[in-house]
């Protein structure tokens, strides 16, 4: 079956997967969504034998279908190889009856990777399908992770060049020394003055200026975008909900059809989205508990039915999850509105225009699936600190305030179902943070000062990633104002 893909906002026409990747946003400024959510053509016991790659295929295969089987097996061999070290790709860790879905392997130490890595390759993919002749640019907005992980992922690809706007004090110091020391020719890296927000707002008013698009068009460039927002990102997520269920079937822990919880740290929504799409294909999944930290505007949500961000804008320890306008909750928006597009274009434009909209009872009704919580600061700190204690596991900020959420919501209901808690960084990439969680003396040190404390401490291997910019050169030093982020990338490329 073929698998198109519609625009939340409009019902103009269906495109294939290699178009909706290539455009990133579709041209009313809504999100790209499959007109179908395919179910899985292959047992989860037949999958529970495959390896990482084998199971990106057998997932990726329903909702690429505009790809070839050679095009799509060459993808994955190209994404999912020595870059990651570790021969799972995302092994399942089990620490006092909790597994965690550690998804921090790859090149920049966060999940960002499991798509990022793959990313490029469907994107050349897509163009050379397409007969698409202007380069294409990356443009995204970063609030830590993604920045780094793209980059990587585009640095020197023929026909592509990335520019990324960050929060300049709005990330961690390795995760900004990661971004400013990447090299390529095709890369550009500008630090705003403003938040995440800021930068993705910058960003999607880009996307959607048609004479910006009609000057880059002339000038032989078109955007597209390597944010979640990009179906191209979201579909490689999927595949790690479905293998790390299957591990747990091949091990024994669960029986076939048996229900498994999944526990995800949320900021812009995309993460807990694949896993829900993960469930429609076929994973048999009980809650998706949603973990916020102090910007808890989808805890809010989803405890009223009102997604409000009109509020202050808190600066944490788990800065990937700071974000106040989740862009992938519209996906999940115009599901649970039946599929209006009208219904979801005016919520979207309430946002826009008075920073909330309210959904309906119905829809409430369809996200019964969801659990939301949250955890402060200091609750994520004590949960680094209980889970060092309890089983010497180290583990990073953002996971921390998952596994917070996930321990007040097992004393809250009793659930003893198994659980899975995706873990989306390395500790080494807030190191100051997590010793200080363990020990209140590493309070205020430098994250580069830490790491060799944290591999004494964690036991692991301080990774390649850290390592590789402890002395590495800044080769991107621009900072912007807001304000002036499209006559940055219009600088950057010569219009």
């Amino acid at each position: 079956m073929e698998i198109k893909y519609q625009s939340t906002r409009s019902n103009a026409e269906a495109v294939t997967a290699s178009q909706a990747i290539l455009k990133g946003l579709a041209d009313d400024g809504g999100l790209f969504v499959p007109t179908d959510i395919p179910k899985l053509d292959v047992s989860l016991e037949k999958i529970a034998e495959m390896d990482y790659q084998q199971t990106a295929y057998q997932v990726m295969k329903q909702f690429l279908t505009d790809f070839t089987e050679e095009e799509l097996k060459n993808c994955i061999r190209c994404a999912y190889d020595d870059k990651f070290d570790t021969k799972e790709i995302a092994p399942l860790v089990e620490k006092a009856g909790v597994y965690y879905l550690e998804l921090f392997h790859g090149s920049t130490i966060a999940f960002k990777d499991m798509a990022l890595s793959i990313l490029p390759h469907l994107m050349t993919t897509s163009a050379r399908k397409n007969h698409i002749e202007n380069q294409i640019v990356i443009l995204t907005a970063t609030s830590g992770d993604t920045g780094k992980a793209a980059l990587a992922g585009f640095a020197d690809v023929a026909g592509t060049s990335i520019i990324v706007f960050y929060p300049k004090n709005g990330v961690s110091a390795i995760q900004e020394r990661q971004m400013v020391t990447q090299k390529g020719s095709n890369t550009s890296v500008v630090g705003i003055t403003g938040n995440f927000d800021d930068a993705q707002s910058g960003v999607k008013a880009m996307f959607n200026n048609k004479e910006l698009a009609a000057v880059m068009d002339q000038k032989g460039y078109q955007f597209s975008s390597a944010n979640s927002i990009n179906i191209g990102r979201l579909v490689p997520q999927v595949v790690y909900y479905v293998y790390s269920y299957t591990r747990l079937l091949k091990a024994g822990a669960v029986k076939n059809g048996e229900a498994v919880n999944f526990v995800v740290p949320t900021g812009n929504f995309g993460n807990i989205l694949a896993a829900f799409y993960a469930k429609n294909m076929g994973v048999p999944v009980g809650k998706l508990i949603c973990a916020s930290n102090d910007n808890k505007v989808l805890y809010d949500f989803f405890e009223t039915g009102v997604y409000d961000k009109n509020r202050e804008f808190i600066l944490t320890s788990s800065p990937s999850m700071d974000i106040l306008i989740s862009s992938n909750l519209e996906r999940l928006i115009y599901r649970i509105a039946g599929e209006d597009a009208k219904a979801t274009k005016a919520m979207m434009e309430a946002l826009a225009g008075e920073g909330k909209y309210e959904i309906t009872d119905a829809m409430k009704e369809q996200m019964k699936d969801f659990v939301g919580g949250w955890a402060s600061e200091e609750k994520a700190a004590a949960e680094i600190k209980r889970v060092y204690d309890a089983t010497g596991y180290v583990m990073d900020t953002h996971t921390a305030v998952a596994s917070a959420v996930y321990q007040s919501y097992k004393e809250r209901t009793g659930d003893n179902t198994k659980t899975v808690i995706a873990s989306t960084a390395s500790p080494y990439k807030f190191a100051t943070s997590v010793m200080a969680a363990i020990d209140p003396k590493y309070s205020g040190e430098d994250d580069f000062v830490l790491i060799d404390e944290l591999e004494k401490t964690s036991g692991v291997k301080i990774p390649n990633a850290v390592e590789e910019i402890r002395s590495a050169a800044v080769l991107h030093d621009t900072v912007c104002e807001t304000a002036d982020m499209q006559k940055t990338v219009e600088n950057i490329l010569g219009l």
